[in-house]
């Protein structure tokens, strides 16, 4: 079979470079890494915009296991999974009971994201909020998963100052049976989340942070950071308190994030981790061995397919993460819950393989060829 395509932008031949990645089953030693796993939708389902999520859930579990046997944690039920964008909490409270307990089997670890959307879209009360948050709380820790409070656009509308996010975090904080993991998620991420922690300004907001922090000494482990600002993120890092991580969410700039410097690293809780797992993962086990060289790269291809995947409008990334899963083998089709595969356009999508390729991501280059030439055509792109 021919592995050469035709591109809108022109011809690609699929290299098979992806074939060279191991698969070593050890978790990481200088670095903490969780991948945010995306989930498989059941293609023969009414997967359509505003229905119910309906999951293939052998596939899903399949696909957090590969991440486990490559050394990452499951980041789960975040926004990487549709959160908030076609998987209901029901779906999301199912898959986090069924995550944690493939995780026990395999010996992989998971955290999991605390929210609010069990409530309906539209405005609510600070003492529902609350409430709804504190039954996701429990529900996670009941599943043995570690807690991570993602931000939620109810609170974000119904908040009046940094108090109000003050208040409801320190109780959720004071609630929780282990350290969990904060997560600031940004406008680029949700629009509906900005002047998230009570402030439009970043250095107020993350002033609040700080006071949130200092107040519950030992019940956060760390912070996701996902506003896309290398700068920002290290003078927040070296503002916590010892002990406290400082998770990079950022999907454009994470390996210098992470390599850090002489006052510090990032510790990693990332998308783009859930695509790129085998070459981040034969990067990571170079940094452990002081190698930064080889670090550098192998994450190098990484960082421009990232950069795309991840432009504007960025919340569409959840597409680009499936296409790849689908062309790498991980699953049998190109179809999301809330029909989101139409979220990025054919071009998009054709740049996107391309540096798939050149960053070594496709295992299996005549099932990527088999694959991409069959999308391609049913997109209006002859090929030969």
């Amino acid at each position: 079979m021919s592995r050469t395509l035709h591109l809108p932008d022109g011809p690609l031949t699929l290299s098979g470079t992806g074939s060279e990645w191991a698969a070593p089953g050890e978790r990481f030693t200088g670095r903490v890494a969780y991948a945010a796993a995306h989930v498989v939708a059941d293609p023969a389902a009414e997967n359509v915009p505003g229905a119910p999520p309906v999951l293939d859930w052998d596939a899903t579990l399949a696909f957090r296991r590969h991440l486990w046997a490559h050394g990452f944690g499951v980041a789960e039920a975040m926004d990487t999974a549709q959160r908030g964008m076609g998987l209901d909490y029901p779906a999301a409270r199912e898959l986090i009971r069924r995550s944690a307990r493939e995780a026990a089997m395999a010996g992989g670890t998971v955290v999991a994201g605390v929210a609010t959307d069990q409530l309906p879209p539209g405005p609510a009360t600070l003492d529902e909020i609350r409430k709804a948050y504190g039954e996701q709380l429990a529900d996670v820790q009941e599943a043995g998963a570690g807690p991570v409070l993602m931000c939620s656009r109810h609170l974000a509308a119904a908040a009046r100052d940094a108090r109000d996010y003050l208040d409801i975090y320190g109780q959720l904080l004071d609630d929780s049976g282990r350290p969990v993991i904060l997560h600031w998620l940004g406008p680029a991420f949700d629009p509906l989340l900005a002047g998230y922690w009570g402030a439009g300004d970043q250095g107020r907001a993350a002033d609040t942070v700080a006071e949130l922090i200092a107040a519950h000494p030992g019940k956060v482990d760390g912070i996701k950071l996902s506003l896309l600002d290398e700068d920002f993120e290290i003078a927040l890092r070296r503002r916590l308190p010892a002990g406290v991580r400082l998770y990079t969410g950022d999907d454009f700039n994470y390996p210098v994030l992470i390599r850090g410097d002489d006052h510090g690293h990032s510790e990693a809780l990332l998308g783009v981790f859930a695509a790129i797992a085998p070459p981040a993962s034969a990067a990571l086990r170079a940094l452990d061995t002081g190698d930064l060289a080889e670090y550098d790269r192998i994450l190098a291809p990484t960082v421009t397919l990232s950069r795309h995947l991840f432009e504007t409008p960025t919340w569409y990334y959840k597409t680009g993460i499936v296409f790849l899963a689908w062309l790498a083998g991980h699953q049998d089709h190109f179809t999301m819950v809330g029909g989101v595969q139409s979220g990025r356009s054919p071009r998009h999508l054709a740049t996107l393989l391309r540096l798939a390729d050149a960053a070594g991501l496709l295992p299996d280059a005549d099932l990527a060829a088999h694959r991409a030439r069959a999308w391609l055509t049913t997109a209006g792109v002859v090929q030969p």
